[in-house]
């Protein structure tokens, strides 16, 4: 399987105080220009597609919907609540095994949860020190998700890097 880890876009900020709910945040006019620039840019880096999971909170919705959009996907986005903060990678991968099986799946949520997730199934333990920029992208690969780790970093991109790819 080919897993691609996909922090969502630039967001609005929470506002003075925390006044915003977090669930509802949308992305930016420059968030959602960037992200489809992201996602021209995997097309271009010929990664496929065949399932997008994702956080159903708006910035990550929107996210997964430009994916979609881009690589022609739509019929084959599902929301899930193991994405929504804090994320449990545990449960996610369980629900990737029990109901996913596809060979090419993008994951879309938020910080930290997708490092801990990556560090997971990298090497077993939530602690490696990863950096996922909002927009930015892992890839793995694994015969089989598993919180015991063993999978395969194939490369983790920044949103920079992934929009030149676009060009």
């Amino acid at each position: 399987m080919n897993l691609y880890i996909i922090r969502h876009g630039i967001a609005e900020d929470l506002g003075a105080n925390n006044s915003y709910d977090d669930s509802q945040r949308a992305l930016t006019e420059a968030g959602r220009k960037k992200m489809r620039s992201i996602a021209e840019g995997l097309l271009a880096f010929d990664v496929k597609l065949d399932l997008i999971l994702a956080s159903p909170y708006l910035r990550a919705r929107e996210t997964a919907e430009i994916l979609a959009d881009v690589f022609e996907t739509k019929d084959q986005l599902v929301f899930s609540k193991n994405l929504i903060p804090p994320a449990d990678p545990v449960q996610l991968v369980d629900e990737i095994n029990e109901k996913h099986q596809v060979n090419n799946l993008a994951v879309v949520g938020h910080e930290p949860a997708l490092s801990s997730l990556t560090s997971i199934l990298l090497s077993g333990k939530p602690y490696l020190n990863i950096t996922m920029k909002k927009g930015g992208v892992c890839h793995l690969s694994t015969d089989k998700v598993r919180v015991e780790g063993g999978a395969t970093l194939e490369w983790l991109l920044t949103p920079s890097q992934l929009v030149k790819l676009a060009e």
